[in-house]
């Protein structure tokens, strides 16, 4: 008997909520052998996992105690739907969550799901609180506004429940952005060209397009995009990109340097590598070469480079628009991080030329991530000048919320 959309959906959060899984890998798992309705299930668990603190509020207003966990997956499911799905009729959205409990065998529990889902879409109310209306939970606010100030929190607090742009960065050794709007719009792509990328309105069969398999672009946001481009890499150069898969850096930083000179690619998990090896095979980028190492430890065989990339792994605070579970986070949870961020940097260091350029980058809003490490950096390394510092907050220019520093090794001679 082949599952329903609702179930499907139900086990892949039960997944998310129960076991930790990513939402994408879970989702993708799940869709693999599914041909109808994935618009539908990818909308349910994202708009689940990305609304859990709001869906919990109503929720919990109806309840006597915490429901068992499948059964509170359940009422998320229905509360969504009755909240945020408009298509989706009252009674389909509490007659299939009823549907669902019994397709679990968890009948007992069908009259609490009716009756709650009842309650939630009879009694609507407007809640002034940040938390809840954006669904962040309020330590990590309490943390942003320490940091960053209130006006600007809440500025950005909105676009962490937007859908995020998708960018295409032309590949420009072979076209440049009107020339890819040209060739995606005469393919059905609704796109744009917009300084130097093309948004793209709706993804569709944007990765079966002849522009795709012809390597004509690769997809990266624009935040990322505009911290390679600030690398400044020129053709001849030899540079590192320290933590590279899944490579979209590379890609650009590589047709900036007109594939001509030298890019190695590193990355700890050489399983990781191959995205970069077959995207650079797809763009006709020869110039990228790439091993799997530990980017904490110094390896003798990595040779001297005029530029640095160094975007480390980090609590990933600036991309809850795409993986929403991220913001779920405990802090303490990521509290080691500085620590390997600041080995990660001060190890690309060495193998940096003098007179040459290293960047340091995150997708994270942390300044304890940030600003801090560098200023680590900076007192542990006299030979090093902070050149540029920026920050970008979710949505500003459609892009993922981003931090990186532009860092000069002075010449000693």
């Amino acid at each position: 008997m082949m599952k329903s959309s609702r179930l499907i959906a139900f086990e892949v959060l039960h997944r998310i909520f129960g076991d930790g899984g990513y939402s994408n890998l879970s989702l993708d798992s799940a869709l693999a052998d599914v041909s109808e309705d994935k618009a539908f299930i990818t909308a349910l668990v994202y708009g689940v996992v990305e609304r859990k603190i709001t869906l919990d509020y109503y929720i919990n207003k109806y309840v006597a105690s915490k429901p068992k966990p499948k059964i509170m997956t359940i009422l998320r499911l229905g509360a969504y739907q009755l909240l945020y799905m408009d298509k989706v009729p009252s009674s389909a959205a509490i007659n299939e969550s009823v549907k669902l409990t019994k397709d679990i065998r968890q009948d007992y529990y069908a009259g609490l799901v009716n009756a709650v889902l009842h309650k939630i879409d009879e009694e609507r109310d407007e809640v002034d609180d940040l938390s809840v209306n954006y669904s962040v939970p309020q330590n990590l606010i309490n943390m942003w506004v320490k940091q960053y100030g209130e006006d600007t929190v809440k500025a950005f607090l909105p676009k962490t429940l937007e859908k995020p742009a998708v960018f295409a960065v032309p590949n420009t050794l072979y076209v440049d952005a009107d020339e890819l709007e040209y060739e995606l719009l005469d393919e059905g792509i609704e796109c744009e060209a917009v300084n130097g990328l093309v948004s793209v309105e709706s993804v569709g069969t944007l990765f079966e397009t002849k522009a795709y398999k012809n390597g004509l672009f690769h997809i990266e946001d624009i935040s990322s995009y505009n911290c390679a481009c600030a690398l400044g890499a020129k053709a001849g150069e030899t540079v590192i990109d320290m933590c590279s898969a899944p490579g979209g850096k590379a890609f650009t930083i590589a047709e900036r340097m007109n594939n001509e000179g030298e890019l190695n690619a590193f990355d700890l998990y050489e399983s990781r590598l191959r995205l970069v090896d077959d995207g650079a095979q797809r763009l006709g980028i020869t110039i990228i070469k790439t091993d799997a190492c530990d980017a904490t430890e110094y390896n003798e065989n990595i040779p001297k480079a005029d530029r640095i990339l160094c975007d480390v792994p980090c609590s990933g605070f600036g991309i809850i628009r795409r993986k929403p579970e991220i913001k779920y986070k405990e802090l303490d949870d990521i509290k080691e991080l500085p620590k390997i961020q600041l080995a990660i940097a001060s190890n690309a260091a060495r193998y940096l030329k003098d007179g040459g350029t290293m960047i340091y980058s995150t997708c994270t809003l942390n300044k304890k991530e940030n600003e801090r490490v560098v200023e680590a950096f900076l007192k542990e390394h006299r030979e090093f000048t902070l050149e540029e510092q920026k920050t970008v907050f979710t949505g500003d220019n459609g892009g993922d919320g981003f931090f990186y520093a532009k860092l000069v090794k002075l010449n000693e001679n």
